[in-house]
């Protein structure tokens, strides 16, 4: 089966920003299975003609069944600053989700404590409780069609699995995901959350740098 060519977001001398598909890993895991990070350092080998080891800095990721922006440094200098900047939480990140439901609140901020277990789930409590680190979101509404809702969430912390768990917490679990109680699946493993937006401030011009992506093809709410 042919690969589809990677779609470039963003390209320069210090970074590369690609779109990730759903169903892809960002790095490689125990499977073996194709990961973005080879599919972005092939990709450089080829169109700027450099052979042998490529530098390419993961600094962030995102779930195998969750599309999106992913952003790599070209550089050891780049990939240092802008790891302090998503350990420091200074990025903006701005998701898209298809859920079920209509929500009541069509803008709003959802705080909860988020603990993430063993079986690589995250369980969501109201209140401060030991363990569980404190997650903050908030979504907006931007269309609701046959008790399905496509809202557009800014993420405030960065936990695991936060959008998922809070969403469904809520009682608006996301499209396809069965883990957080999602009805039915999609194909491939997919489920309807995209990484649309990264704000951040370039590691060596400092400046505003906004990278998008557009929402997946099959998404019709």
């Amino acid at each position: 089966m042919t690969q589809p060519a990677l779609d470039i977001l963003y390209l320069d001398n210090h970074l590369i920003a690609v779109l990730k598909p759903a169903g892809l890993l960002t790095q490689t895991d125990h499977t073996g299975d194709d990961s973005l990070v080879e599919k972005v350092r092939q990709w450089i080998r080829d169109e700027c003609n450099k052979p042998g080891n490529i530098f390419l800095g993961l600094v962030h990721r995102l779930d195998r069944n969750v599309s999106g922006v992913v952003l790599f440094a070209r550089t050891s200098k780049a990939a240092s600053r802008l790891s302090r900047q998503f350990r420091e939480g200074t990025p903006k990140k701005i998701y898209r989700a298809i859920v079920h439901g209509t929500l009541k609140e069509k803008q709003t901020t959802l705080i909860h404590y988020l603990r993430k277990e063993k079986s690589l789930k995250a369980t969501v409590f109201p209140r401060e409780t030991p363990s569980a680190k404190r997650a903050e979101l908030s979504y907006e509404v931007i269309e609701s069609r046959e008790n399905k809702s496509l809202i557009e969430v800014t993420l405030a912390t960065g936990r695991f699995h936060q959008i998922r768990a809070q969403m469904a917490f809520t009682g608006h679990p996301i499209m396809g995901d069965v883990k957080y109680g999602a009805p039915d699946p999609l194909a491939n493993h997919k489920i309807a959350l995209h990484a649309h937006k990264l704000v951040f401030s370039h590691p060596v011009s400092n400046e505003e740098t906004t990278l998008t992506a557009p929402d997946p093809d099959d998404w019709l709410v």
